[in-house]
């Protein structure tokens, strides 16, 4: 791909600007997906890009590590014997390659490398928040994030939802951003047809929180009134056997698919008809957004930003979450009426084609990266060191 200019908007640095990344892993979720596109689009003629991480695991690993150098910094949790020492080696690796951009990217992260990162006098600090709440995470978890967010100058919000929630708990407004995710749009060129097998697909990791259990009710409503339809289920996770278990106990074993995790998502939508989203808890359905840029008509629940990217009879359907009966109620308009699902799957490209490419998405967080190293910048408090010491507070 051909170096893409800084806009104009942004401050360029005389040098290239030294930012470290820090990830968690490289597991192929929807934060891992989006940062490394991040890492792998920001212009190097103005950028000097190192990658941390907390473990080298999965899939998009190799991808990174051929455009950047990768470091591993492996805990074995955040409390555990071993993390101080990592820590500290954190804080030097800052200080050898000089970074002037510390921007963690997920929960572990934060806590991880935001403290670290003021320790090394790293003089701008940006923390991530992608979610609204994470049934698994612990109280104490909890408050380590917030804890950690007192060493961010910024911290980027993927959602206004998850601004929001970034206000409940304490974080003054002034160091909050709103950066949408982004996707790439070429992968989307060629949109489904309606005409083929009826089929309702839904990408989910499948963890709590997910509303799985609440489609697999709903296809058992369904399918009582319209037989002939096959739901899709993508993705794998910790209730995957429990979900499997119960579309037995449902009777609908026959008529849903477990497909594990999903290599290629462009190449799934575009053999589905309907996309599904039951999701309890969202701040930016990344999933919802990819069924959209197919073309695809999406009903999906209405929580957290999901109602920032679906509008209810504009680009797609919303239903109450954990509604089994108005899901199935849904997705049956959708299936009888198949020119409302064409229409929605229009305007539901359109919204993606405006509002949420790569392009715009990494040229947003160059902009926020040389801005706020910039003199004056609007991303740094006037005083570092009055940050610094309200952060220990």
């Amino acid at each position: 791909m051909a170096p893409r200019l800084l806009s104009h908007s942004a401050v360029k640095p005389n040098v290239r600007l030294p930012v470290g990344i820090v990830l968690n892993s490289f597991e192929p979720g929807g934060t891992e997906r989006q940062m490394t596109e991040l890492i792998c689009r920001l212009d190097r003629r103005a950028f000097d890009v190192q990658v941390a991480c907390l473990s080298r695991r999965g899939a998009l690993h190799d991808r990174v590590a051929a455009a950047a150098t990768v470091t591993e910094f492996p805990i074995r949790g955040l409390l555990s014997h071993g993390t101080a020492m990592q820590a500290a080696r954190f804080a030097g690796w800052c200080r050898t390659h000089a970074i002037r951009v510390v921007h963690a990217c997920d929960f572990y992260a934060n806590v991880f490398a935001l403290p670290s990162a003021a320790a090394a006098r790293v003089p701008v600090r940006i923390g991530s928040r992608r979610d609204l709440f994470i049934p698994e995470r612990t109280a104490a978890q909890q408050t380590l994030q917030r804890l950690s967010y007192r060493f961010a100058h910024r911290i980027v919000a993927n959602s206004q939802a998850a601004a929001s929630q970034l206000k409940l708990e304490g974080v003054p407004g002034s160091r909050i951003c709103h950066i949408a995710n982004g996707l790439d749009l070429k992968a989307y060129a060629s949109r489904p047809s309606f005409t083929g097998p009826l089929t309702v697909t839904t990408v989910a990791h499948l963890r709590p929180g997910k509303g799985i259990d609440v489609l697999l009710e709903a296809a058992a409503v369904l399918l009582r009134r319209v037989p002939n339809v096959t739901f899709r289920i993508a993705g794998d996770g910790s209730l995957r056997q429990e979900l499997e278990g119960r579309s037995g106990s449902l009777g609908v074993t026959g008529r849903v698919q477990f497909l594990g995790h999903a290599t290629d998502v462009p190449a799934l939508l575009r053999t589905s008809s309907i996309f599904a989203f039951p999701s309890l808890m969202e701040a930016s359905p990344n999933a919802v957004i990819e069924a959209m840029a197919a073309g695809l008509a999406v009903v999906a629940s209405n929580v957290g930003g999901i109602p920032e990217v679906v509008r209810h009879e504009y680009n797609g359907l919303l239903v109450p979450p954990s509604d089994a009966g108005a899901l199935a109620a849904a997705l049956e308009r959708l299936i009888t009426h198949p020119g409302l699902a064409e229409r929605l799957g229009d305007e539901a490209r359109e919204t993606v084609a405006r509002r949420f490419s790569f392009e715009r998405m990494v040229s947003e967080f160059e902009q926020l990266y040389c801005n706020s190293t910039a003199p004056h910048g609007h991303g740094v408090p006037d005083s570092l060191d009055k940050l610094e010491s309200e952060s220990v507070q």
